[in-house]
């Protein structure tokens, strides 16, 4: 699978390494090879810092480089970005305003600017289609700020296809602030320009190859400065930014980026329609799409100025009502917090708020969502507002006395859903459809749109129906296993069941069929037969030498190593699962006194001789390793003591539920606000009726996602299982928080 890749945006960088005899021409002799210290010191006159103007001033962002002696400097094309001012410096420090944007390819990510000076010392260029693999090539910058650093390595690839653009594949270490910066051979000659680095290891990136400059040199597209700061800015007479952050438009597109100035990163783009009287009501509407949805945007209304107004937004999945009234959190006031089935996440949703003297009233996406008394902020301006770093975009703003949509006349209405209907279940053809629709294409839009959406919801109900219907019939299979006399339960499978649980794909009766062909492989070995000391250095040759089991050091937390299935097939997990293959592999061989010991901070095998003998202790997380009980107190306790119940058997079902809360806590990790851990906590109680600490936590997560019935429940569970001798104070809390729950 192709690794991600990062582009290098960023910080300033001299990169430097390039000369090269011209393209086309006779052949040039054969240039000599030059050591790495005399071509950091021919081309750092050559190499440039690109500086875009900031919220401060100039920012040092990326590299160029002097491509010709009368003011062309190279460099990438996500370097400059668009509609901003642009410098460039040399390496002794002189500044150059760039004049024009001469050319620029967003294909291969290329851009050349003109800047007004002569005498410049530009750098050759080489031809790229010669390179060859495992060339030796230099480049030069200030990766992390670190100026004019030096850096050699080889051409790894050419050319390895990069989201279909054949690029140069380079071993060497690049860092931000390389971007547009030369990549060279040790002629000095220009290969390429370092574009991106690699998201999975620091040795690895990628260049453009320079012959794609060449071709933009032969046929730039200049655009003066003055005109490029204008491609994409907000029109002053439409809209006003404020509290910093990037404000755009592209094709009735507004796109607001970076972090604003203003606490959490808050940022707002005032409209220029000016909003009736404050004793008047009116509406406004837009339709926003956020980046992420741990992100949050929206639209901003009664705004006196940037800290006073009202904000209605989607935050974290949940749609949010703000008042505003100062620079920080603690003067801004959430008015209102809820989950509504009506936002549709990860796609656009059209918002709209209708201000009355005393009453707000807003809308998602033409459902009727909160109705809410307020009247502290009136008058002012309206808008767009921002928080937090992800990018939002926003579409179709509007203001008006009464946005509605106006109703369909019935005789249209009925026409155009009876072609719906007759294209979804009759198979209708789609040209007679359309010219059914196109009498009144309009309405005809709004009611597909509507249908649409109607069946995008069904197919959402019947997936979450699919999923949880899988994981109940899951849940009931394995506390039926789990409820069966300890003797008999089958821990493989409970723990193959856990895995599929998460995963349906997972069929537990194949795997299964791969632990009964593991069994029989050891089935008839002798040393299976020679006391229980024999048997366990038979297992440990059989899983860690010969089968390459192993404890996941590089990938500890990803939930894979849980998976039973997963262990199987990759042969690595944590502890406790290869822990389990370990103990169900003695039990189906018939090896005694095998049992699973669950340590605080790492499970590990133990096993006796006979019932009077000395616990010994494997660690199958370190190859089968060999502890002692001393030996085991250090590496699991600070104290070097080990209480006595840890060092018990544990039970089968204890085994899968310690399984179950390293899932869970892989969960929370991920997104502790979304809800991903609910089913282990689910699955949890479900083993386990009496896990008041899962009941407690679930109890929290189902009211933090909106769930406030199902939280209800489990307090109310609290709440009858309270224990006589519990703190009073805690019951007091419970009842308090039930009461919460009930308003």
């Amino acid at each position: 699978m192709r690794p991600l890749f990062l582009p290098l945006l960023v910080l300033t960088l001299p990169l430097a390494h390039a000369f090269s005899a011209p393209a086309g021409g006779k052949p040039q002799p054969k240039a000599a090879t030059k050591s790495v210290e005399a071509i950091a010191r021919e081309v750092k006159t050559s190499v440039v810092k690109v500086l875009q103007d900031g919220r401060e001033g100039l920012d040092g962002l990326g590299t160029g480089f002097i491509v010709s002696a009368d003011g062309l400097i190279a460099t990438n094309l996500h370097v400059i970005g668009e509609a901003r001012r642009l410098e460039v410096e040399t390496s002794d420090g002189t500044k150059h305003e760039v004049v024009e944007v001469t050319a620029t390819d967003t294909h291969w990510d290329l851009a050349l600017l003109r800047v007004k000076a002569g005498g410049l010392k530009p750098l050759p260029l080489a031809d790229s289609d010669a390179i060859q693999q495992g060339q030796p090539v230099v480049a030069m910058g200030n990766p992390e700020g670190l100026a004019f650093s030096i850096v050699d390595g080889v051409v790894s690839a050419y050319p390895d296809m990069v989201n279909e653009i054949p690029m140069i594949r380079l071993a060497m270490p690049i860092e931000r602030g390389n971007s547009g910066g030369p990549l060279m051979d040790r002629q000095g000659r220009v290969l390429g320009l370092l574009t991106m680095k690699s998201a999975v290891t620091a040795n690895l990136g990628f260049a453009m190859p320079v012959n794609e400059l060449k071709r933009l040199m032969a046929s730039p597209n200049p655009v003066p400065m003055e005109r490029w700061l204008t491609i994409g800015v907000l029109n002053p007479r439409q809209w006003q930014p404020a509290l910093g952050a990037r404000w755009s438009q592209r094709s009735g597109i507004i796109k607001s980026e970076t972090l604003g100035t203003g606490f959490g990163g808050r940022t707002l783009c005032f409209s220029e329609i000016k909003p009736p009287s404050p004793d008047e009501a009116y509406e406004i509407e837009v339709q926003v799409k956020l980046e992420e949805e741990s992100g949050a945007a929206g639209l901003l209304f009664g705004g006196r100025d940037e800290d006073h107004h009202y904000g209605f937004y989607p935050s974290n999945g949940k749609m949010r009502l703000t008042r505003f009234e100062g620079a920080d959190v603690y003067s801004w006031t959430v008015l209102a917090e809820f989950s509504t089935d009506a936002y549709r996440p990860e796609t656009w949703n059209h918002l709209r708020v209708r201000l009355e003297p005393s009453l707000i009233t807003a809308w998602v996406n033409g459902k009727k969502v909160l109705s809410h008394e307020d009247n502290a902020l009136r008058g002012g301006k309206v808008g767009l507002c921002r928080f937090r770093s992800p990018s939002a975009e926003f579409r179709g703003f509007r203001l008006g006395k009464d946005l509605q949509a106006p109703a369909i006349p019935a005789p249209i209405a009925n026409h155009i859903q009876q072609a719906i209907h007759r294209f979804i279940e009759e198979n209708q053809d789609p040209p007679q459809t359309l010219n059914q629709l196109l009498s009144q294409p309009e309405a005809a839009r709004r009611l597909l749109s509507q249908r649409r959406e109607q069946l995008e919801k069904q197919t959402l109900a019947l997936k979450k129906l699919e999923r949880d219907l899988h994981r109940s019939s899951v849940t009931q299979d394995l506390t039926t296993e789990l409820s069966k006399p300890e003797k008999d339960i089958d821990l493989m499978r409970a723990s193959l069941l856990l895995a599929r649980h998460d995963n349906p794909e997972i069929d537990v009766a194949s795997y299964l069929q791969e632990f009964e062909r593991m069994v029989n492989e050891l089935r008839h070995d002798p040393a299976l037969r020679k006391g229980t000391d024999q048997a366990v250095s038979r297992l440990n040759r059989y899983l860690f030498e010969e089968s390459g089991f192993h404890g996941s050091r590089h990938d500890y937390a990803n939930k894979s190593n849980s998976y039973m299935s997963a262990v199987l097939d990759d042969r690595e997990g944590l502890p406790i699962t290869l822990s389990v293959l370990y103990i169900e592999l003695a039990r189906r061989l018939g090896i005694k006194q095998v049992d699973g010991i669950p340590l605080p901070g790492r499970f590990m095998v133990g096993w006796k001789d006979g019932p009077e003998s000395e616990l010994q202790l494997i660690d199958v997380f370190n190859r089968g390793k060999a502890l002692t009980l001393t030996e085991a107190a250090l590496e699991v306790s600070e104290a070097g003591h080990i209480p006595e119940e840890a060092l018990q058997p544990a039970k089968k079902r204890d085994i899968i539920l310690r399984m179950l809360r390293n899932l869970m806590g892989a969960a929370m990790d991920e997104d502790e606000f979304s809800g991903s851990s609910l089913p282990y906590l689910d699955l949890t109680v479900a083993v386990n009726p009496e896990a008041h600490v899962e009941r407690l936590t679930r109890a929290q997560v189902r009211q933090r996602i909106g769930d406030k019935a199902a939280a209800r429940e489990d307090v109310q569970w609290l709440l009858e299982h309270f224990p006589e001798s519990g703190p009073e104070e805690f019951r007091t809390r419970l009842d308090e928080w039930l009461q919460s729950l009930r308003d």
